[in-house]
């Protein structure tokens, strides 16, 4: 299984009364498919999942499997624990398990490998690395990403490297076989894709989901004179999307254009600040969730 085109990881959103607000995360998931999407993530960092109880987690996990299950659509959960992972073991739906490189302890290259073929030994899905150096303290090279994607039950990764630097260029220029690298770098997708990652995982489609599809599908067919302008201008999208911590200017967005009740997020993380809301509100004039093309 080789995975490629949008996969948007869904926010949890909130009513007034701070509970998840279930029928618009549905109408939500529904709309990033209207718009194109070939699949969504559920539980991934976006979700807010460590502010989530286990019922909550439980409640996202199911309306995003229904959703997919109606649409033909692909459905990846964020689970980095072995109790995590078999909880999947039931989800027909769920197509590969999206497992964050092991934050704050920094266990080496042998040790990050050692703990993913452990993993995907007892995973009941193929895994995606989510490989985000700048959060979790661990940067990985090449070499080692490489590793990972000959190891069996290693469907591929979410690239978030911070940019487009070395390590970039080699892992691309040498990619194991059937290893999908997916962009995770909102602001920098479009390079990536240029250089051959065949999707991505990004939480900025949640306001331009038909955009973001017509950026990978151009970069895919080689339109450069299509791909490039586009590029530009979700770049500077996504940077106001991602002023403050995310996803609490996307909410602010989805709130202020109807789509869901509030703009909540759970502590530790606080409301975006109006001024950031409004400017990425005129960044997003023009782009829409559930329209492609």
């Amino acid at each position: 299984m080789t995975l490629t085109g949008l996969y948007v990881p869904l926010i949890t959103p909130f009513d007034a009364t701070g509970a998840i607000a279930v029928g618009a995360l549905e109408a939500l998931a529904h709309k990033v498919l209207d718009g194109g999407a070939t699949g969504m993530v559920a539980l991934g960092t976006t979700a807010e999942p460590s502010s989530l109880t286990d019922a909550e987690q439980h409640a996202v996990v199911d309306i995003a499997a229904r959703v997919c299950r109606e649409r033909g659509a692909q459905l990846l959960v964020g689970a980095a624990t072995p109790r995590a992972l078999d909880v999947l073991r039931d989800r027909p739906e769920v197509v590969a398990a999206l497992s964050v490189v092991p934050p704050f302890v920094r266990p080496g290259e042998a040790g990050v490998l050692a703990h993913f073929d452990r993993l995907a030994a007892l995973s009941p899905v193929p895994l995606v690395i989510y490989h985000v150096p700048y959060r979790t303290g661990q940067r990985l090279s090449a070499d080692a990403l490489r590793q990972l994607g000959a190891r069996p039950g290693i469907a591929g990764i979410k690239y978030s490297g911070g940019g487009i630097d070395d390590d970039t260029i080699a892992l691309m220029a040498g990619l194991p076989a059937d290893f999908a690298v997916l962009g995770g770098d909102d602001a920098v997708v479009s390079p990536l894709l240029a250089l051959g990652a065949h999707g991505a995982i990004l939480a900025s489609a949640h306001v331009a989901t038909g955009a973001f599809v017509e950026l990978i599908e151009a970069w895919s067919a080689g339109d450069v004179a299509r791909a490039r302008p586009l590029g530009h201008r979700l770049a500077t999208l996504s940077q106001a999307l991602f002023a403050e911590p995310n996803p609490t200017v996307i909410k602010a967005v989805l709130h202020a254009r109807g789509i869901i009740p509030t703009a909540d997020v759970r502590l530790p993380l606080l409301p975006a600040h109006p001024d950031s809301t409004q400017t990425a509100l005129r960044h997003a004039d023009g782009f829409s969730i559930g329209s492609w093309r």
